[in-house]
């Protein structure tokens, strides 16, 4: 038996093979549009903004709030200043005495500008909270941006130690202090902010 490539139809035309050397195949490509990059203005006037409002909630009366008994309140809470405990730099997670730590409410500040960034809570070491923490990327890009412009950035990190174990009311508190700080890196704060290191 005799096969051919092109074999013929009923009606006399050949049929041609899925194998044809000289078949063309299209492929739409789609136009992708650029990335914006913010504006080295809209850059400063941002954080100018953020940093007006921060200041406006810092209170000059500076105390550390006792949550281990649970009892916390918001007025307590209010009296809270994240940029007044002791801070360690990005690389916090490699620092040997922190791989065992309990509970913790913890700060990412850009000291230069003496901006808070995030507030996050974890009962996880913060080792292990900060292995795929999406927060990674917005600090990556917001200092990839500083760079760019040669503008100065310095990130720190804080560490609230010794919150209550309930994650409920670590929660609680983490929401508290969010919405009273708008940092920039929690969504609850993409609404007064924007989301421009995403």
């Amino acid at each position: 038996m005799n096969y051919s490539n092109n074999r013929s139809t009923s009606s006399g035309q050949k049929q041609l093979s899925l194998f044809e050397p000289s078949a063309t195949y299209q492929v739409e490509k789609k136009v992708r549009i650029p990335d914006l990059v913010m504006s080295q203005n809209f850059l400063e006037k941002w954080k100018k903004r953020i940093y007006n409002y921060q200041q406006d909630h810092r209170n000059n009366d500076l105390q550390q709030v006792d949550l281990i008994s649970g009892n916390t309140n918001i007025s307590e809470l209010e009296l809270f200043d994240p940029f007044a405990i002791e801070t360690h730099s990005d690389q916090f997670y490699d620092l040997p005495s922190y791989s065992l730590s309990k509970s913790c409410l913890y700060f990412i500040l850009d000291t230069q500008s003496s901006l808070l960034l995030y507030v996050g809570e974890t009962k996880k070491s913060p080792q292990q909270r900060w292995i795929n923490h999406d927060c990674k990327n917005y600090i990556q890009h917001y200092i990839e941006l500083h760079r760019q412009y040669d503008l100065s950035v310095l990130i720190r990190s804080a560490f609230w130690w010794s919150v209550p174990e309930s994650k409920k009311l670590r929660q609680k508190l983490e929401k508290e202090l969010i919405l009273k700080w708008r940092s920039p890196f929690n969504k609850e704060s993409w609404q007064w902010w924007g989301q421009p290191f995403k």
